[in-house]
């Protein structure tokens, strides 16, 4: 996939387009690339999504702003993975914000992306205080060449609302992960930066990764959770993961903290970058009256842990 920075410009052949945050390039962001490569195929254009290099909202109403399903450089893995041709990333700052929603369309749309085609949802809008729709795009392709595709929102098959970001976000703040995954379409995954902590996980017999997490990223609910651990060059390997902050040992902690402990393995895993995938949730997080008593709950978490991911 060519990713093309702000002010980037694609072929001049011409592209089918969709537009968006895309957070978590969940399955209903993966039907909508689907008709856009499906229409690009027919029409021989590149199949292209603009979005952004932070979510708008951060901008726009940074005291409201929603946590991020994925990184920038998730996101642009995921897109390309989907088979997008082309992704222009938007830096979205507050003179961006103010941009109308025409100016847009002829400066993005027409002269970046030569836009034959653009698919959005129905309830897409965009531009300064989201005056943009469908309508307008509608509007405006007759003028510079292209056709608008307004899509109703999909959901999963059992008639349940849409698949969107926000419903994917609840459900993690419930520590769900298994019922938010089935709307990514994958287990929910964050990255960060294994840092050295008080070095308790080592000598309790459970050694673990304390994977640093960025603050704008959405965790789930705090708890025990199995998973999986990649880091850099390595496979996937099997991890109980605590999620929490650790009421065993303190009596407040104004963080939660994401260890990893990496079933059947020994190794020096500081500095490095990993990417930590929830894959089920064992329990919720508990305060022990001893060491001991805490000792015994991780060797069952342990246990808990290979059986769900045996399964």
């Amino acid at each position: 996939m060519e990713v093309l920075e702000d002010g980037g410009s694609a072929s001049a052949a011409g592209c089918a387009v969709t537009i968006g945050a895309y957070d978590g390039v969940h399955l209903g962001h993966q039907y909508v690339i689907g008709q856009v490569r499906a229409l690009a195929a027919e029409r021989r254009l590149a199949s292209a999504v603009v979005t952004f290099d932070r979510h708008p909202a951060t901008v726009v109403r940074p005291g409201s702003a929603p946590k991020l399903l994925t990184d920038l450089d998730q996101k642009l893995e995921l897109l390309a993975a989907a088979g997008v041709d082309c992704c222009l990333v938007i830096r979205f700052d507050q003179a961006r914000s103010e941009e109308s929603a025409e100016d847009f369309v002829t400066t993005v749309l027409a002269d970046q992306l030569h836009a034959r085609a653009v698919v959005v949802g129905q309830d897409f809008h965009f531009g300064h205080a989201r005056q943009g729709d469908v309508a307008l795009l509608q509007r405006m392709g007759a003028q510079l060449g292209f056709v608008v595709d307004g899509l109703n929102l999909v959901g999963p098959d059992d008639g349940s609302p849409p698949v969107s970001s926000t419903r994917i976000r609840h459900l993690l703040a419930e520590g769900a992960v298994q019922a938010a995954a089935g709307l990514l379409g994958r287990d929910h995954t964050v990255a960060g930066v294994v840092s050295r902590g008080d070095g308790r996980g080592r000598e309790l017999g459970f050694p673990t990764a304390n994977v640093a997490v960025p603050a704008d990223i959405c965790l789930p609910a705090d708890g025990i959770y199995a998973g999986w651990y990649r880091g850099p060059d390595g496979p996937a390997r099997p991890a109980a993961l605590s999620l929490g902050r650790r009421p065993t040992f303190y009596d407040h902690s104004e963080s939660s903290l994401l260890e990893a402990y990496l079933l059947d393995f020994d190794g020096d895993l500081y500095d490095q970058p990993a990417a930590v995938s929830f894959h089920a949730r064992i329990r919720a997080e508990e305060r022990f009256e001893s060491i001991d008593q805490l000792v015994a709950q991780i060797d069952r978490d342990v246990i808990a842990t290979r059986e769900a991911l045996a399964g």
